[in-house]
């Protein structure tokens, strides 16, 4: 955890880089992290690989609750996206996934309960398991709507500037990244409408 948590204060080592490097290496972050949350189906999963690289004993993952206030508008949104009825229940479940007291991630997670166990939709209520731990035995499979990277270190043409052209270090936003997903059963009938919002914790100097 402790790498973690350098990541939103500069460690000693980080000042001898250049910033060329510095932004490459953010860069170099983003793209890895975007490329491991397109090729799995768990983003709970790949921020807990996260959180192990830089401390093998580092906690689980957990996902903190945030109340919101309904929307109706954004709920008639998710439903339309997950092909549900008119008629069917829909819950928006709101949460900073957590490892230790770092915020890697916040995420809206439109669901269906009617889709879910009992036991799965009772978990999702009372405890903070993250939604892909407590739906893992449907198997679910992830389908990305869109990826976008929310900070570029390095400007469109980089390649032909130059290392002197960089002369300052590249200061992350609060949020570096945002996918949009559905998660679906093996069958295609999708369950769940998801925006994750990543934090500039990901980014490890």
């Amino acid at each position: 955890m402790a790498a973690l948590v350098a990541a939103s204060s500069p460690a000693p080592a980080e000042t001898s880089q250049s910033p060329y490097v510095q932004r490459l290496r953010q860069l170099a972050q983003l793209q890895t992290l975007n490329a491991e949350l397109l090729s799995r189906d768990s983003a709970t999963a790949v921020l807990q690989a996260l959180c192990d690289r830089h401390d093998p004993e580092a906690p689980r993952v957990r996902a903190r609750r945030i109340e919101t206030p309904d929307s109706p508008q954004a709920a008639a949104g998710a439903r339309r996206e997950l092909g549900a009825a008119a008629n069917e229940p829909i819950r928006l479940r709101r949460v900073e996934l957590m490892c230790g007291d770092v915020v890697l991630s916040k995420a809206d997670n439109w669901y269906l309960p009617g889709r879910l166990t009992t036991e799965m939709n009772t978990a999702l209520n009372t405890t903070e398991t993250p939604f892909g731990v407590v739906v893992a035995p449907l198997r679910f499979q992830r389908r990305t709507l869109s990826s976008r990277l929310l900070f570029n270190p390095l400007p469109a043409g980089w390649e032909a500037r130059g290392e002197l052209a960089f002369d300052t270090p590249a200061t992350p936003p609060p949020q570096v990244l945002q996918h949009r997903a559905l998660l679906q059963t093996p069958d295609g009938r999708p369950f769940s409408l998801l925006v994750e919002t990543y934090t500039d914790a990901v980014l490890v100097p």
